[in-house]
């Protein structure tokens, strides 16, 4: 059986990622419900938030889904704490030190898979005691690695490194790119962008909107004096590639960032001065979907390509 499908006890081998600002408790109980992992995404929520979110989801699936926990998050512990106390039995982290969290966390009988953008970092969280790692390429939407390695590069890497079950992320929005993560170690895959697009996602519909109209080109990793992120082009994108052209330093780039700024874009749908965080793979989405139709879709992609392969032999 596929590991993926083994360890989370899922139909199919696709998460769907915990992006802030759009995964909330519809998203997530939508994708479990058609057979993927559903992840609520905790990094833009106030911790009650992010109760009233698992308790919406809970009661709107049975299936199993889960909660990804990006570990900068300034209330952490009080996320962890409601997780713990809520039952989840999933638990995505990111963007931190999965040793400070994982033992806690299995100790509660609690699967606990990190996010890595590079080898070092797989086999740190491999050291600490993970489940499994979801490898991010380059490509990715959001907050993304300073290395820039892209997930055709990534995945073979990490695969030759860890036994771990190995989950791609990055430029996955279809079933070939799929089978491709596959072909290259992968055991499952991580689907972003195609998600944020949505109709359960919980992003604004003119960001929505952005993102199927996106095109090759549309999008950009900056701000990598901070933290790199992958943004589509608007009149905030330019303010800041302007500032780093000129050499601002990390000061000015956070006070040019200012706060909320995500959220504005995201999720209120100021197409200006918001941040728009998508992934390169937003040119080749064109149409806002249920997420359960976009799984679909997926999995039957995936198994006419595989048997295109075969014709090949």
């Amino acid at each position: 059986m596929n590991k993926i499908i083994q360890l989370f006890n899922i139909q199919y081998p696709i998460i769907q990622a915990g992006m802030i600002w759009c995964s909330g408790w519809e998203l997530a109980s939508a994708v479990s419900n058609a057979g993927g992992l559903g992840l609520i995404g905790s990094g833009s929520m106030y911790p009650e938030i992010l109760r009233h979110h698992i308790r919406k989801c809970r009661a709107a699936t049975n299936k199993p889904f889960g909660v990804n926990v990006p570990l900068i998050y300034p209330q952490i512990d009080d996320h962890i704490n409601i997780i713990i106390e809520e039952g989840v039995k999933i638990v995505f982290s990111s963007a931190g030190n999965p040793k400070k969290y994982t033992s806690l966390l299995k100790n509660h009988g609690i699967t606990v898979v990190h996010v890595v953008a590079g080898v070092k970092f797989a086999l740190k969280a491999q050291e600490a005691g993970v489940d499994a790692v979801v490898a991010e390429g380059f490509e990715a939407g959001g907050h993304n690695g300073s290395d820039e390695t892209t997930t055709m590069v990534l995945i073979p890497q990490v695969r030759k490194a860890v036994s771990l079950p190995l989950i791609a992320a990055g430029g996955i929005a279809s079933g070939r790119a799929m089978l491709a993560a596959v072909a290259l170690g992968a055991d499952g895959v991580q689907v972003g962008s195609r998600f944020a697009a949505s109709v359960e996602s919980s992003g604004h519909e003119n960001f929505k909107k952005a993102i199927v109209e996106a095109s090759e080109g549309s999008t950009k990793l900056v701000l990598k004096k901070l933290v790199p992120v992958r943004l589509i082009k608007n009149s905030f994108y330019q303010k800041v590639q302007g500032a780093e052209d000129r050499g601002a330093s990390r000061e000015e780039l956070m006070e040019l960032l200012g706060r909320a700024r995500a959220k504005k874009g995201m999720f209120e749908g100021d197409l200006d001065e918001g941040e728009l965080e998508i992934g390169q793979v937003s040119g080749m989405i064109n149409e806002i979907k249920p997420a359960a139709e976009i799984l679909k879709e997926i999995m039957e992609e995936y198994e006419v390509a595989k048997n295109d392969l075969k014709s090949l032999s």
